[in-house]
């Protein structure tokens, strides 16, 4: 029986676009020809190491969450009408937030599999708890990279024909593609450009990652975190990122978020993940490093990526949390669907 394996997303084989011309931006490397982050490509395998990679990935032992997936809180259509200072951890790195009447979303992923394939790739494991059709009047959206458990077509064209009024901001190099897709509104930034949204600055910010969809593509376009300020409360999405510097500059530069979208899972093994995915510890040292008030722990318990058990970062995070002294209550891994509002409410 074929897994259901990372390799569609590491041996990717759809079609690709040709790059725009971004030579001008301080992040693009014109002699390679794609963007780099300043430490350099801390992603970058070799045909072994993807081949040892994938080897191990087919010889794992599945646990059980990944056979039965976990508990999911459902919202109705009826209940998400009024969705007002609070936040829903939807699953993966997908996050819907809503602030001083501004809806939010992040990464939006309500489709079946991380993949370009519909039969074939990592298959969602725990469902979304409501539909695409169910959101709320979404305002904004945000998205790191393009990566298959990040950027899914289906959620964006379903999304873009629901509610063609979102503006989507996405980093160099993604706005054709989502356009392409539907999407009609769409803001393209390099790190540390900003773009003022009624009351709202958001800002692209350096997350040290990488960014493919195809075989012939790699790091065309760019990967960000994002930080979105409002006068009292600040919000900021980490998207996937390796442990760097990057977060202690990010607070230098614009101030510590009210809450942080941090991830916490999809790190093992170690050797070959560490450039591209924290850990639960590098996690907790990310929190620090912002300074953040509340931190929710994303991108676990979605999609069976790579070999830690499915339940194993909201352990680890709890562990590391409770070593550094830190407030289990400051910084949560919730339950899919679970709605969080202590961060609007302090």
């Amino acid at each position: 029986m074929v897994r259901k394996i990372v390799i569609p997303l590491i041996f990717l084989t759809t079609g690709c676009t040709a790059p725009m011309d971004y030579s001008s931006s301080p992040n693009f490397n014109v002699e390679k020809g794609q963007f780099e982050h300043p430490e350099g490509d801390k992603s970058d395998k070799s045909i072994f190491d993807l081949f040892g990679m994938a080897t191990k990935f087919l010889r794992r032992e599945n646990d059980e969450w990944e056979d039965k997936g976990f508990p999911v809180i459902s919202s109705s259509k009826a209940a998400l009408v009024d969705f007002s200072e609070n936040m829903i951890w939807v699953g993966q790195s997908t996050i819907l937030l809503n602030h001083n009447n501004l809806t939010v979303l992040t990464d939006p992923h309500f489709g079946e599999r991380a993949s370009p394939f519909s039969f074939l790739g990592p298959k969602r494991l725990t469902p979304p708890p409501f539909t695409v059709s169910d959101l709320p009047k979404i305002d904004i959206v945000l998205v790191s990279h393009n990566h298959y458990d990040h950027l899914d077509k289906e959620t964006i064209v379903e999304l873009s024909k629901l509610q063609p009024n979102i503006k989507y901001f996405v980093p160099l190099g993604l706005e054709s593609t989502l356009k392409k897709w539907g999407a009609q509104n769409v803001v393209e930034l390099d790190w540390w450009q900003s773009f003022e949204y009624g009351n709202v600055e958001i800002q692209a910010t350096p997350v040290q990652h990488w960014s493919k969809r195809s075989f012939f593509d790699r790091n065309n376009t760019l990967w960000a975190g994002w930080m979105m300020k409002w006068d009292e409360f600040s919000f900021y999405f980490a998207g996937d990122s390796g442990y760097s510097n990057d977060f202690k500059e990010t607070a230098n530069k614009l101030g510590s978020p009210t809450l942080a979208a941090i991830p916490i899972g999809a790190y093992e093994p170690r050797e070959f993940m560490k450039g591209a995915h924290m850990d639960p510890a590098e996690a907790v040292k990310v929190f620090s490093d912002l300074d953040a008030k509340y931190a929710v722990g994303i991108h676990w318990g979605t999609f069976k990526l790579t070999l830690e058990p499915m339940n194993e970062p909201p352990r680890l995070l709890k562990e590391n949390l409770e070593r550094g002294d830190h407030s289990l209550q400051r910084f949560r891994a919730l339950r899919h669907g679970e709605i969080w509002n202590a961060p609007f409410a302090d």
